[in-house]
């Protein structure tokens, strides 16, 4: 059985430039921040990470910084490289690329363009991606609002127990609680289920989630923190008040035009990520303003990570 990843894990955002282009320079301050405030590790180039909007070439460099860092560090953080997309050549040469730079781990994601229509072929695509890094963990990314793949991933795991050594567990994305515990419980709990909906961990806890991967972990993580902290010691009231404020923190993410605004938090906590790429709508000066003033409003500052 393969080690299970306890903890918070962020997808980071990648930073970019004004004129678009990645800027490396930044990740090395970045790593160190997701450190102190506490995540377990980085799940890179997703959706947060704007992997798709990436090229190859892009996504390797990216991964290459992180891992970088990653070598630095005594104690590092566990890496997770989304490698998956709508080739499973490519997603190859991306595992095989993240193999040799040294992630811990890599994810596969569903194919999304000519869509598998069953678990036993999103099965056999996820296989042959495993099977080039066979001593390499790989999860699937579940993440069906996106890809518009909504296999139950029940169905997934089944198909590839026993034949696939390295599959590890899944990034899970999505609200279908049911599917999610019988994922859990499968093969008496073998595989890893990371839980992928900040909005709603305490209620994923309660099912028995250890793990989650999410893109507010990057900016509040102290909330999430006292949280499970909370959860743990049985004061459930104050853990479903934290997870009230995630929500109402999330939901400014819709009202300044979605994913693209999880880079302003990242601002407004000090660590500047620069602008989304196209067709992602960049926040204006005036819309940030105003983006401020709305986060100060929800009277939570304690609750957000600090930058040194």
């Amino acid at each position: 059985m393969m080690k299970k990843i306890k903890g918070l894990i962020a997808a980071p955002f990648t930073p970019m430039h004004e004129d678009g282009k990645i800027n490396e320079l930044a990740i090395a301050d970045y790593y160190n921040f997701l450190k102190a405030n506490g995540v377990v590790g980085a799940f890179l180039n997703g959706s947060t990470g704007e992997g798709v909007s990436l090229t190859n070439e892009e996504r390797k460099h990216t991964a290459e910084q992180w891992a970088a860092q990653a070598k630095k560090d005594s104690n590092p953080i566990t890496l997770i490289n989304l490698v998956g997309g709508t080739s499973y050549q490519e997603s190859i040469h991306l595992a095989l690329h993240s193999q040799e730079v040294g992630m811990d781990a890599i994810a596969v994601i569903a194919p999304f363009y000519f869509k598998p229509g069953s678990a036993e072929q999103l099965a056999e695509f996820v296989m042959k991606v495993g099977a080039a890094v066979p001593d390499l963990p790989v999860y699937f990314y579940h993440i069906p609002v996106l890809t518009g793949v909504d296999i139950p991933m029940i169905e997934l795991v089944k198909a590839l127990h026993g034949k696939m050594p390295n599959f590890a567990g899944v990034k899970y994305t999505h609200e279908d609680f049911m599917d999610y515990l019988s994922c859990l419980h499968f093969a008496d709990g073998q595989y890893d289920m990371l839980w992928g909906r900040d909005e709603n961990l305490l209620a994923a806890l309660a099912l028995g989630a250890e793990g989650g991967v999410g893109s507010t972990y990057n900016y509040a993580m102290p909330l999430y923190t006292k949280l499970i902290d909370d959860y743990k010691k049985g004061d459930i009231v104050s853990a479903r008040q934290l997870q009230q404020q995630s929500i109402d923190m999330i939901r400014l993410l819709g009202k300044y035009g979605g994913i693209g605004t999880g880079k302003a938090f990242m601002r407004y906590v000090g660590i500047e990520c620069g602008q989304f790429r196209s067709p992602i709508k960049p926040m204006t000066e005036g819309a940030y303003d105003s983006f401020v003033k709305d986060v100060d409003a929800l009277g939570m500052s304690e609750l957000f990570s600090k930058s040194e």
